[in-house]
This record gives structure tokens, sequence and C-alpha cells, in this order.
């Protein structure tokens, strides 16, 4: 071990008697345990002691010698600047910035170290200045503390949290001086055992500030220093070996060829190497055991994540030296730290580590310890964090395989199906290192195959195979692009994959099973969507963004190559697979993605006549909606008038249609014919045909065949008979839409007539009456089918259709009567507001798996969000939504999104009637818990409970800006209290009316009312109130005391405004210039209103008197002076007496001795509270945040107990630093152990603690 450097007298800062701070950051070795034989320092040149100091260079008597001004060399331009001032404006090349310092320095050493010690102070933005007499007389911690006295308060910014690029810039500019600094340095002026003790000793006091500029500051420029000191010792290792080998070279020379000269010289440089290591090493010592030990669990994340990113540095730069267990602990404890920010920092500075295959030896047992952390820490919270980790793990996998078990790949391996990309595709590039990238020996031989037998062909079975033990069938797009970066070449591969689904597996090769095809298929699919859209799939990405000019190159080629494969493959593909509906579903989409000028500049027309004829055998064969659906795309991609192929396209999707139009028209009359019962194979093939004609209407305009009439003979046929098979209702309401939307969009895009205009305003409303009489259907499906097109057909022919200059289309808007709107609520009602097991709908009648009630629940959320989108776009009147808002609490898990959604939109819309709506939907929950129970219901009941809350919830949907909701509150609370004195007692006035309850529910919407309306509100209630009512005390006249209570409390009450004033975080406590208010300030009614009413929010109208109230929560460390109330205004403001005007005529004496008594009771109780809240200020022990307002706060976590999973088990006696030995040195091995020796540090009698 070695010592810590002796400090100059005159900066004691770390000795016991002179300092305040702390005993373990004292670096001073007390007891001598650590102390060199033959390293004293007392005597060694060049030291000064206090009597000596200032005399050198002119004598301190002049601030600066020659060509020096404020303390700064003039040259290059730079006049009358301190070092602050240069740095900061980083025009000055840094070279030469420290350079002229060193000029100063060699001039007089104390006035250019008053500068560099002034330079500090200064990136602390202090205003303060060190002066020359406070230099030579004063110790390091009075210097600080004068500092700290002096320091600017009236902002907590300071250059290293300052935004801009300015100070960006200025971060850096900062660190390089001081790299820069010791680097010039390093020969002669470090070793002086002046300038670096007086710096370090400077830096380690101020790192112990509980000024968070000064802390931040001192141990950026510490830790910089520290890696600027490794960098030297690194230097001085070499140059030792170096030494050391021509000094072992020219002494095994013979006797005769020896220079005796040359070996003394080479001993004496070795003398010298080995007393600046040694310096070097007390200086290093110091620095990590004064502020790195201290400061790496700093209360502030960003000086935490400073140590941790420098020690990485070290143990990267000199792992001789640093990379051992003793330093790598710190990292491995860093890692649970609670911000991303420093976890970030830890996984950084371990992936410079492994990254180095040379030093995996020593990181055997750190990885054994903390590999399990690792792990966990790839579903980080922080996205940055984990994407850090994953990239860690691949670093350890390509180290030593070994290490990582199939537990821990494959924790790894499931997020490549995450939502966040960079996640999926570091995971992606960790699944490619594990499985993909090994290359079997003699798969060198085979590099040039092509097809199945190319060495692709088992990374794509491999691949297959992950794809389905993953078990997320769904989304191959995902794991595509997970590994698009890192394995393109093998994704690209489709060759291989045709080939390997074409052609014959080669001689004791197994077949890929039907499931294996299918996952081929899908995965093929997805690689060509990737190269031909090159962008993510959804919700993986934020949008399109812009290609570049290679990338754009690439797509093309991609396109080309897959239209010139496929356009010949996918044919014979579709011939294979020709019956199995999920592989031709795929293989359909193909097409979407080609080229289609290849068609004819490759001379490829007789492929595509096959492609056509496979197709329309497709749709022969199968009446599958997927299936028929993508021949209808295929059709409508390759039905593009800018290529040349159009004509043989389109000749043969007209042939197609016109066979399934007379088709059906001839199946139809065959059904519909009285007098005969339909047999199913009828039923099964009118509907196979319907089916095929509805997919095809959906991408195709099949205007001229007609459609319209048959499908409304066939629907008005079921309406009458009511026997019509669900499917063919469903399918006959869906191609009916298709043909109204199909006849709106051609009167749209060109001009028509007016007959045409009236022909489809016909058609829309018969079908929409044929839709209405549907939603009394007995079978759920059919109902749902026809609500579902019944919402589109309204929302599209509503007032909306004539938006955008379309006002020809006027005719067309369709507004639903009463009885519609009606119909639609009823069917939400009964539909979408159920209990998940009451919908037991499966298609087999077995009971629902998880996955069925996953898309029930995802069905009712589309058709509840329908109704809701009629209500926003006021389709229907806004209060129908009544019945939907008060399920809002109820079913909250599964529609509240969208129904709080819904009351946004609709107070966008009319903030009135909105809240008109709430009450209404408070009124009819109590109106059914009066039916329900009975008017003598217990207001402590579950149900009545329910109500109360769902107001809370519904108040604060109103927000905090209450002069926006102004004139919806007050309409709120009138329509409420008519609600609640609507239906009188039959018993009389003195009983309650029997509505008097819903005063209770009401008074949740007080607080959002301003001061002056709670007393026109007030006003009003008293207009239904009878004098005997006022009087009234009993339990059931509560709601109405208690909405009066809330009504009354906020008139003048001073005792919020001083709460208010006290939590306000707009107050800048800290400055020392501004005046505790000692008056009441006059500010608008709408503002203090605001302030005290958004404090009743944020309690969630838990108390409705200032007696009640809870103690705040308290920023300011100031105490406030009292607010004195006016005389007039006594404390009635807090708590009002009865108003003087009554219907009935009042006891004058008697109201005079009630107000009397109720004044006394309001000053006690007042009193009381402003007692409470001074006795709470002064012992109030957490005050103060952490990181914004306040300048003085607590330095360490661990005294607040926020990482005590950190110093679980910490040692913090650290050891000493001390540098390896030369390579070819034995005798220093034999003089010193080493310290650092991994059985040493596993020995729990060295460092008290089993570290790992």
């Amino acid at each position: 071990m070695i010592a810590a450097p002796e400090i100059p007298t005159d900066f004691t800062l770390l000795q016991e008697s002179e300092t305040h701070f702390s005993s373990d950051t004292d670096f001073e070795d007390i007891e001598g345990k650590n102390q060199k034989q033959g390293k004293g320092k007392t005597c060694k040149k060049g030291k000064k002691g206090p009597a000596e100091k200032g005399k050198s260079g002119n004598g301190g008597g002049k601030p600066g010698g020659p060509n020096r001004m404020n303390g700064h060399h003039q040259q290059n331009g730079v006049e009358n600047m301190m070092l602050f001032e240069v740095v900061k404006m980083g025009k000055s090349a840094m070279q030469s910035v420290v350079d002229d310092w060193i000029e100063s320095y060699k001039h007089d050493r104390d006035i250019a170290l008053l500068d560099l010690i002034n330079f500090f102070i200064q990136c602390s933005v202090c205003k303060g200045v060190v002066t020359a007499e406070m230099f030579r007389h004063m110790q390091n911690s009075e210097i600080i503390r004068k500092m700290t006295e002096e320091f600017d308060e009236d902002s907590g910014d300071y250059p290293l949290t300052m935004a801009g690029p300015q100070w960006k810039k200025f971060k850096s500019s900062f660190c390089e001086f001081i790299g820069v600094l010791v680097r010039q340095c390093q020969y002669s002026i470090i070793y002086d055992e002046y300038m670096m003790d007086t710096v370090i000793s400077l830096l380690t006091g101020l790192s112990d500030s509980q000024v968070r500029a000064f802390r931040h500051t001192s141990t950026l420029a510490a830790m910089k220093l520290m890696t600027a000191l490794v960098n030297v010792a690194l230097n001085l290792s070499i140059n030792m070996d170096n030494t050391q080998r021509q000094y072992e070279a020219e002494r095994n020379k013979i006797i005769g060829k020896r220079a005796n000269d040359r070996l003394e010289l080479l001993l004496q440089k070795r003398k010298e190497l080995q007393e600046n290591q040694d310096e070097i090493e007390n200086m290093m010592n110091a620095i990590f055991k004064g502020v790195f030990v201290h400061r790496y669990r700093d209360a502030i994340a960003e000086i935490r994540a400073i140590c941790i990113e420098e020690i990485g540095i070290w143990m990267k730069m000199y792992s001789d030296a640093f990379l051992n267990d003793s330093y790598l602990k710190y990292v491995g404890w860093t890692m649970h730290d609670k911000q991303g920010e420093v976890r970030l920092k830890c996984l950084t500075a371990l992936q410079g580590l492994y990254y180095n295959k040379e030093l995996n030896s020593k990181l055997e047992l750190f990885t054994s310890r903390f590999k399990d952390r690792i792990v966990s820490m790839t579903l980080d919270k922080e996205y940055d964090v984990a994407v850090q980790a994953i990239k860690l793990l691949t670093l350890v996998l390509q180290s030593s395989e070994e290490v990582l078990t199939a537990e821990d790949c494959e924790n790894v391996y499931h997020l490549v199906y995450s939502a966040h990309r960079p996640v999926a595709v570091a995971a992606g590039e960790f699944l490619y290192k594990k499985l993909f990238s090994r290359r079997d020996p003699e798969d060198d031989g085979i590099l040039k195959r092509r097809g199945r037998q190319s060495p692709n062909a088992n990374l794509v079975k491999t691949l297959v195979f992950f794809f389905l033990e993953s078990e997320l069938h769904e989304h191959a797009a995902y794991l595509v692009d997970s590994m698009w970066d890192c394995a393109t070449d093998l994704l690209k591969d489709w060759e291989c994959m045709n080939s390997l689904l074409l052609e014959e597996p080669l001689n004791g090769e197994e077949p890929l099973t039907d499931r294996q095809e299918s996952a081929l298929i899908e995965i093929m699919l997805c690689t060509i969507r990737q190269a031909a859209e090159c962008h993510p799939p959804v919700g993986r990405g934020t949008g399109k963004r812009v290609l570049t000019a290679k990338e754009k190159k690439t797509q093309l080629d991609d396109r080309t190559k897959i239209t010139e494969l496929f356009a010949v493959a996918l044919p014979q593909l579709l011939a294979k697979y020709s019956v199995d509906a999920e592989k031709v579903t795929n293989l359909l989409q193909l097409p979407q993605y080609f080229d289609l000028e290849i068609y004819t500049t490759g001379r490829l027309e007789k492929h595509l006549d096959a492609l056509l004829r496979q197709i329309r055998d497709i749709v022969e064969k199968h009446t599958d909606i997927d299936v028929l659906e993508a021949c209808s795309k295929t059709y409508h991609a390759l039905c593009n008038e800018e290529f040349t192929i159009f004509n043989r396209v389109d000749i043969a999707r007209s042939q197609l249609i016109d066979e399934l139009a007379d088709k059906f028209n001839r199946l139809l009359e065959d059904f519909l014919q009285e007098g005969e019962e339909p047999d199913e194979d009828d039923a099964y093939q009118v509907l196979s045909t319907l089916k095929r004609i509805t997919a095809f209407h959906n991408a195709h305009d099949l205007s001229r065949w007609d459609l319209f009439g048959c499908n409304y003979k066939l629907l008005k046929t079921g309406i009458e008979n009511g026997d019509m098979p669900e499917q063919i209702v469903i399918h006959a309401l869906q191609c009916t839409h298709y043909v109204i939307l199909w006849q709106l969009a051609k009167i749209t895009e060109s001009s028509s007539t007016k007959e045409d205009l009236l022909r489809l305003k016909k058609q829309m409303r018969v079908f929409c009456q044929i839709c209405q009489h549907y939603l009394t259907n007995v079978n759920t499906a059919v109902k749902e089918q026809a609500f579902t097109i019944l919402c589109d057909v309204l929302m599209i022919f509503s007032h909306q259709i004539m938006t955008g200059g379309r006002d020809m289309l006027e005719p067309l808007v369709y507004t639903p009567d009463s009885s519609l709107q009606s119909e639609l609520l009823s069917f939400i009602l009964d539909h979408v507001f159920i209990d998940q097991d009451d919908d037991n709908n499966s298609a087999d009648g077995q009971q629902d798996d998880e996955a069925s009630k996953i898309e029930a629940l995802h069905k009712r959320r589309n058709l509840l969000a329908a109704f809701c989108k009629l209500i926003v776009y006021t389709v229907v009147e806004m209060n129908t939504a009544a019945d939907i808002f008060k399920q809002y609490m109820k079913y909250y898990n599964d529609y509240g999104d969208i129904i709080k959604e819904t009351m946004s939109k609709t107070r966008q819309i009319d903030k009135i009637q909105c809240a008109k709506t709430l009450i209404l939907s408070l009124q009819q929950l109590f109106n059914e818990m009066i039916q329900e129970n009975g008017y003598n219901f217990d207001r402590s009941s579950p149900t009545f409970s329910g109500i109360k809350e769902l107001a809370r919830r519904f108040a604060l949907t109103f927000g905090l800006d209450q002069l926006k909701t102004r004139e919806a509150i007050a309409m709120l609370h009138k329509d409420g209290i008519e609600f609640a004195f609507k239906e009188p007692n039959p018993q009389g006035e003195s009983h309650p009316p029997l509505n008097l309850a819903f005063l209770d529910i009401l008074s949740e919407f007080s607080s959002k009312l301003l001061r002056q309306d709670k007393r026109t509100v007030y006003v009003y209630l008293e207009k239904f109130m009878t004098f005997q009512m006022s009087l009234r005390r009993e339990d059931v006249w509560l709601p109405l005391m208690s909405y009066r209570n809330s009504l009354l409390a906020g008139g003048d009450d001073d005792t919020m405004s001083v709460i208010s004033g006290i939590s306000s975080r707009g107050s800048t406590v800290r400055n020392k210039k501004t005046k505790p208010a000692t008056g009441k300030r006059k500010v608008p009614e709408a503002e203090e209103s605001s302030s005290s009413d958004s404090m009743w929010l944020n309690r969630e109208q838990t108390m409705h008197t200032p007696v009640m109230m809870q103690t705040p929560q308290l920023t300011s460390t100031i105490m406030r002076e009292p607010k004195r109330l006016r005389p007039e205004e006594s404390y009635m403001g807090v708590y009002p007496m009865q108003p003087e005007h009554h219907q009935a005529p009042l006891d004058y004496k008697q109201q005079e001795e009630a107000a009397r008594q109720q004044q006394e009771r309001a000053a006690m109780n007042y009193v009381k509270l402003r007692t409470n809240l001074q006795h709470a200020i002064r012992r109030g022990t957490s005050l103060m945040e952490d990181d914004e307002e306040p300048i003085v706060e607590d330095v360490m976590m661990s005294s607040e107990g926020r990482i005590e999973d950190l110093n679980e088990g910490m040692d913090f006696d650290t050891m000493d630093i001390d540098l390896p030995p030369s390579k070819n040195r034995r005798e220093r091995m034999e003089l010193k152990p080493d310290f650092f020796d991994p059985a040493s540090i596993m020995d729990e009698s060295v460092l008290g603690v089993s570290m790992f």
C-alpha cells in the first residue's frame, strides 16, 4: 500500500482538528499504517511552508507578473479575461490556454494557482472570488465556507446543468482543459508536491460541500483529473518496462561488452520513474478515497453517473491496475441504482471491458456474481438501459458461450417481439449471434451453392423452428424486423426459401412438416414486405421516414429480385398449396409488392396468365373470407391502369364477376320461390356465392351488376319470414352496404344528376330501415352486424357529408329519429355493458378460453366506440350519452378510456350540455337506487358510495381551469338542486324531500365553483329551503348541511390562502432580497379562487371544512409571517354566518346568539389550525426537494435510506491504489505485497465482508 500525499500546511482541509466534515473524507493516514519505507515527504525539495508562501516571483505584492492582467496571461489576443472566461468562450485552442497558464505558474506559482482555484469556483457560478489574502492566510475549509456564503442563490442552475449548445460545449472544454493541463505538466510540475496537492485538496473539500454546484463541478473535475493521472501512470509503467528490458539486456552482456555507465544511467532512470510512479499513486489514492468513494453514492444521479463513467475508463485504460474486483464491485453495486442514467453508465462501462476478449479472465468472478442482475436489466423500465443490457449480454455471449444458461438466453429471446424497436433489434442481434452466426466447417465447401443446398438452408430451418417454438405465430413481422439489420443476407435469401417449399428434400434430409411450411411462407411474406416497404411493422415506428438515395436503390433492386423470382414461382406455389387456406392467403399477398412492369419487360405474360388461372381456381374452391379477400386484393393490385397488363387482368376479373353475378341471381330466384322450403344445399350455394361477391365488392366497383335489388329481396324476405340463415343475412347486409358506399363514391368524385342523388337517398333510407328491423333479430351476430353497419351509414350520411364544399350532397343528409336513437342505445346497454361471464357466444357453444374472451371484449369495445362516435359528431342527441357515462366506474377497466374520451370530446362541443348530461347520468343512477332500495336507503351503502365516487371522478374531468368551466359547473349545480327538491315529502315540510340525499352527491362538484359562484349557488339553494329546513340537525338532513358547508367553505377563506401560499412553487424562498409578506395581497377573485380550489381538488374532495384540513406539503424552509385579518373580516371568511335573507322571518336574537357562538368556535379553530401549521413548519424534516429548488441539500443517499440495496454489505474501508509492478522486476514484488491479489480480495479478513 501507499500513503496518501501530504497536504500543504496551509491547506489542511482534511485534518481532523480543522474541519467539520465527516471523518470518512479524510485520506490522511492517521496511524501511519500505509507509510512506505524510505518515502518520507517532509524534506522534499520545492515544498514551501506557510511563511514562505507568496514570496516567490514578484513577492506576491502584485496580482500578476509581466504580460498578465486580472490574473491571466495575455496572449493570442485574449486580454482582461479570467481563466473561466477563456474556457467558456472556447475560441482559443486548449493547448495554448494551458501553455499560458504553465508559463504564469513558472513565473509565480501562487498567483497561477489562485487563478486556477478561482476557475473552479467560477465554474460553479459562485459570485465569490478567492483573493490573494485569503489564499495566504485561510484554510481550505474556511475558504469554502466563505464561498458558500457568497454563493448566488437567485437560481439553482450552473454551467454543468444549463441547457443550450454553449454550455454543452463548455462542459467538454472544461474536461478537456483538465486533461490537457495534466498532460502538459506530467514531466515536471505535477511532481513539485505543490500544484497537485493544492488542487486535489481543494477539489476534495468542494466535493464534500452541501452546495450542489460545488459538489457536482468539483467531482467532475476530480474524476477527469484522476483519468488524466491514470494515463500518466500508464505511460510511466510502459517506460519502466522498457527501461527494465534495456537494463536486463545490458546486464546480460559479457563483461567486456558491458557498459557500466549505461547501467548506472538506466538504474538512475528506473529509480526516477519509480519515484514518479509512487507520486502518481499517492495522488490517485487521494482522489479515489477522498472523492470517488463518497460521491459514487451521492444523492444526485448526475454525480453518481460521472463516477461510474470514469471508473469504467480507468479499468479499460489501465486494466493491470484497476481491472480487479476491488473496483468492479462499485460498478456491480451501482447497477441497482434507482436512476436509469446511472444504470446506463454501468452497462456502457462494462461493455468497454467485455469487448476486449483479453480481459475476460479478469471478469470471470464479476460475471458469475452479477450475471443475474444484468439479465434482469433486459426488462428495465428505461428502454435505453434495457438495450444496453442486451448488448452487454451479447458481448458476454461472444466472450464465452458457457456463461449464459439456456434460461438466461430465453429471457432475451422473447424480447425480439418487443414493441420498442431498439430493444427488439438488440435482442435480434443476440439471437443471431447465439443461433445463426456459427457455421459448420463442412459448410465452407458449399458456400457457392444456391437454393436448397445453400448454407442458408439450415439457418432458415432454424429460424422456422424458433418461430414455432416461441408460440407467437401472429408476430412473424416483428421477428423479421428485429433481425433485419443483423441478418439481412439470410432474410433476403428468397431463392433458398422458395426451394425449400417447391423442391423435394435431399437424400437423408427430413422434409418440412405442414406446420413448418406454413411458418416458412409467413416468414417469407414478412421479409418481402419489409424489403419492399422499407419501414417496420405497425407499432414499431413513429411513421414512414424519408429514404436515402442508397436505401431507395436497394428497395428497387429488392423489388426487381422479388418480381423476377416469384412471378415464375408463385403460380407453382399456389398450385401446390391451393387447398390450404392459410398458405394460400399469405401467398396471394405477394403480388402487392411486385414491380408489374417486369411482366412486360421480362416477357413473363405466360406466367401472369398462369397466376390468373390459379387465382380463379382458388376463388372457386374456397369460401373462407380471408382467402376470398386476398384474391380480391390481388386482382386490385394487378388491375393498375398504369401498366400494360391492365387489359389482360381486367378481362379476367370481369369474366369472373359475370359468372358470379349470374350464378347468384339464378340461385336466389330458386331460393326465394314461394311455397317451397329451401334446403341446406341451396342455402349453402347462395351463401358461398354471396361471400365471393361481397369479398370482391369490398375492393372493386360492381355497380354495373346492380346488386342492390337482389340483396334487398333477400333481406326483405328474411324480415317477413324470419327464418333466413344468419350468415346469409350478415353477408347480404355487408354487400348492400358496399353497394351504397360505391354509389356515394361515384357521385362524390364525378358530376351526378339529381336522379342519381334521389336514387341513392331512397336506397340509403330503405337500407337503414332494414338494419333497424334487424336490430331486434333473435340472432346476436345479425344484430351486431346491423348495428355496426347502421352506425357507419349514419356517420357517413350525417351533416359531415357536406364539409369540404360538397353542398350538393345536402339531400343525402340523414338524421336518425328518436326511436332509432333509443334502439341503438338499447342495443349498447344490452350487448356491451354486460359481465364477461354472460357473453357465451362461442362458436362451438363451449366455455370461452382466455383468447376468445379477449376477442369478445375487443368486439364490444368496437361496438361502443361506434356509438360514441355518433355522440361526438352530434349525430344523436348528447343526452343519450348519460346512459354511457353512468357506466364509467363499473366498467372502467374495459371501457374507461373510450368513455373518458367521449366526455372530453362532448365537452369541447358544448360545455353546458355536457355538464347537464353528466348530472343526468348521476340522477339516473340515483333513481335506480331508489327503485331498488326505496327512499330509506343507507347512505353508507356501497351503491350510494359508488355514485358519490362516480361524481368525484366526473368532477376531476373538469380540470383546474375554473374559468373555462364556470358556466357549465353552475348549470350542473342548478340542475342538481332542482332534482333534489323536485319530489316533496308526502309527510309534510318537517320531513326532507325525497331526493334530498342527492345533495350529498352534488357536493362533490362544489370545489369546481368559483368563490363568487358559490355565493350565487347558495342563494339559489335558499330559494328551495324553508326556515325550518335551515334549523334541522337530524341525520336525514345531513346532505343539506354538507352541501351548504361545501358552498360556504371558500368565500373569504384566509386559511386556504395561507396554505396555498406556503405550498406554492412560484415563490423563490431562497432569495434573500425577498421580504416575507406582511399583509393580505390584492389578487383578482378568479385567481385566488383558482388557487384555493385547485388545492381542494388535489385533496380529492375528502374534506368540507378548513378545520379538517391536513397539514399541507411544504416546500419552503422560510417561516412566513401570518397574514393579519382586517377587523371587518374577523374569522367569518372561514366560517360564514347564515345569510340574512330567508324566505321566512327570523328570530334575530336567536340568530345573533348563534352567530356569536359560531364566531367563537371559528376563532378557536382558526388559531388551532395556524398553530398546527407553524409547528409543522418548524418540525418538518423533509422540507426540501432533491434536485431542483434548494441548493443546500443532503449529500449522501444513504442518509435518507434511498440506496439500501447498494449499501448492503459494503465495506468503505477502501484499499489504496497500487499500480502494478514492472513485469520484469521481481525485486518490487518482494519488497511490497500485492494487496489486490484476488485471493486477498476474497478473504473476508481483508475486506471485512464477502464482496462477491
